[in-house]
């Protein structure tokens, strides 16, 4: 299953990539929505060694996954991988520099099911994928105004 999005947000491409990569924040904004959370390495850690081991209630079911970032090429693209319960997935986001002030994120989301039970889940994920589609449009568009909010204050 793919998802992509594309979002301009008025703010320099060294500020946009600094907010894709605030891995603290999105540490702490899972936490906040009750997923256990627990980084392998530490701010000392280069970016590209860093994994998350994380657990969550999705459709009443526990799910254990692990992530990594498999590409790291600051300030153009961010890659994590998630593996663990019956399936895989990569995100991807690519910054490009519009001019000096203004950036495009382009945000992709693959997920690729290993087991039958992951098919069945991706299969009735399908059924609503005009809703997902819509509400990965919305938290993307969010997420780029929080950028600029951020350049904002910043500024």
């Amino acid at each position: 299953m793919h998802f992509e999005t594309k979002e301009d947000t008025d703010s320099p491409i060294a500020e946009a990539f600094a907010a894709v990569t605030d891995f603290e924040s999105f540490e702490r904004s899972a936490i906040r929505r009750g997923v256990e959370v627990h980084r392998n390495g530490d701010s000392s850690t280069a970016p590209e060694d860093l994994t998350w081991d994380v657990v969550f209630m999705f459709r009443g079911s526990e799910r254990k996954m692990r992530l990594e970032i498999l590409e790291y090429d600051a300030p153009n693209v961010v890659v994590f991988s998630a593996t663990g319960s019956g399936m895989m997935g990569e995100l991807r986001v690519d910054l490009m520099a519009l001019s000096s002030q203004r950036t495009r994120m382009t945000v992709r989301l693959d997920l690729r099911p290993k087991t039958l039970a992951a098919r069945l889940l991706v299969q009735s994920l399908k059924l609503a994928r005009n809703k997902l589609n819509r509400k990965f449009r919305k938290r993307v568009a969010e997420f780029a105004l929080l950028i600029e909010e951020r350049q904002t204050q910043i500024a």
